[in-house]
């Protein structure tokens, strides 16, 4: 047991299996899903840089989703990648602040950035005729800077109020990464008033975003479907599929986690959710993206 947080130099993360075989498995899985992250929201990078036909509101956005995905997966998987390699289930105080920093920032700023790209297809379907004028190059660069500047502060926000709480229960944290809940869950004061004051503004501010993006997507639905055209209407529609599936991969997988009830909690179906939440998004976002869409295929 420690007596409070000043003692404690690290904290030990659930491994994913007790056996080395299986930590082996578990190293080479993370490996080929990194890799394929990588290697995917890397093509989708370089592709819109690249090509100057892929300079559109919609692309730019799609680039700095791919750039948050890579910064999310490269936030977990190494260490548990390294975790499983090496056998050990050291983090150090330092370095799970960091995670923890690095992880609520691209998490919160992709969940921004999703509620801009809805956004985005809004204008694009409801108003076409504005579309160039409204979100033209500033605008969505201003959009953009808003959504990483709003995360960083945010992150700053969560992290700096996580790690000013004494902890007292040990430092093993059952998760294979630094996530508040957590290492709240160490905590031995009764400062969590705090804790929910900043919950209250999560909430908030995922609400918010969820709203807008529902809203955006009702004058979506009912626009498309004034189009005369049956090839018309699947056109407009089939342009945010990929942002539709996105978002609700994304709000599912975190929902989900968040509210599941306490009867299915297990540690090991709570790694497996994590899982599904923090490292499948980022792989699989980029082939949602470019399997529907033609430009991008091309220019790849």
């Amino acid at each position: 047991q420690m007596s409070n947080s000043s003692s404690i130099t690290h904290f030990l993360l659930l491994p994913f299996t007790d056996t080395q075989q299986l930590q082996l498995l578990t190293f080479w899985l993370f490996l080929a899903i990194y890799l394929a992250a990588l290697l995917a929201n890397g093509l989708i990078i370089t592709t819109i840089a690249w090509h100057h036909h892929l300079h559109t509101p919609m692309y730019f956005f799609l680039l700095n989703l791919a750039l948050l995905d890579l910064g999310c997966i490269s936030t977990t998987v190494p260490k548990a990648m390294a975790n499983s390699l090496w056998d050990t289930r050291d983090i150090s105080y330092t370095g799970c602040a960091a995670q923890l920093f690095f992880y609520v920032f691209f998490i919160s700023a992709e969940y921004c950035l999703l509620t801009i790209m809805s956004y985005d297809r809004y204008m694009a379907i409801c108003k076409p005729l504005h579309y160039g004028t409204l979100l033209g190059t500033r605008a969505c660069v201003h959009m953009a800077a808003a959504a990483w500047a709003t995360a960083f502060l945010y992150a700053l926000l969560h992290t700096a109020n996580t790690f000013s709480v004494p902890l007292c229960q040990g430092n093993a944290l059952h998760q294979f990464f630094c996530e508040i809940p957590h290492i709240l869950k160490l905590s031995c004061s009764h400062s969590y008033l705090r804790e929910l004051g900043l919950m209250v503004v999560s909430v908030c501010f995922a609400f918010g975003c969820f709203v807008f993006i529902v809203l955006s997507y009702v004058e979506i639905f009912r626009a498309v479907l004034r189009i005369p055209s049956e090839q018309g209407r699947h056109k407009a529609f089939s342009t945010c599929l990929p942002h539709l599936v996105v978002v609700s991969l994304f709000l599912s997988s975190g929902i989900f986690a968040q509210l599941k009830p306490p009867a299915f909690s297990s540690p090991s179906l709570d790694v497996v959710l994590s899982v599904l939440y923090s490292v499948v998004p980022p792989a699989v976002n980029p082939l949602i993206y470019s399997m529907r869409n033609r430009e991008i295929k091309n220019a790849m």
